[in-house]
């Protein structure tokens, strides 16, 4: 897909993903032809194309992807060093910056040294890549629902 094509180094925070999934959702809609006057919810429509991987859950599988392959690199290598290193110095004020490696440790659910093994079996990486990417409760969170109207 050309759509993501730089999409492995994308940071996701959650303005990101919600725009990225009205997107899709928009595009369903205009391909189906349905009117927004119709009032059919996403999870309806995406039943009716027989969708089975969003396009978000995409970009995050190869954004994990991404990282197991830079993980797996020499010690050396720039590509690594860029990853996961660390500047050096104090950081200026205000919130945190949301940073590449932040959701890595989201999706993965621990500490990037713990994501860097992982990631060291390249067969157990795809294994756990493809699990949280396609669970049913991932698939549920990267579904936007809308609530009924009253």
């Amino acid at each position: 897909m050309t759509a993501i094509s730089p999409g492995e180094t994308w940071t996701l925070r959650l303005v990101e993903k919600k725009k990225i999934d009205a997107r899709e959702m928009w595009c369903w809609r205009r391909m189906l032809g349905v009117l927004w006057t119709e009032f059919r919810t996403d999870i309806s429509i995406l039943q009716e194309i027989g969708i089975k991987k969003r396009l978000l859950a995409l970009v995050q599988s190869r954004i994990l992807k991404f990282f197991g392959h830079v993980s797996r690199l020499e010690s050396d290598s720039i590509e690594r060093l860029v990853v996961q290193g660390k500047v050096e110095g104090t950081r200026g004020r205000g919130r945190s910056p949301m940073r590449w490696t932040d959701q890595i440790k989201s999706a993965v659910g621990g500490p990037l040294h713990k994501c860097t093994r992982l990631s060291a079996s390249r067969e157990k990486w795809r294994m756990l890549v493809g699990s949280l990417t396609s669970s049913p409760q991932r698939r549920l969170m990267m579904t936007t629902t809308t609530l009924p109207r009253v």
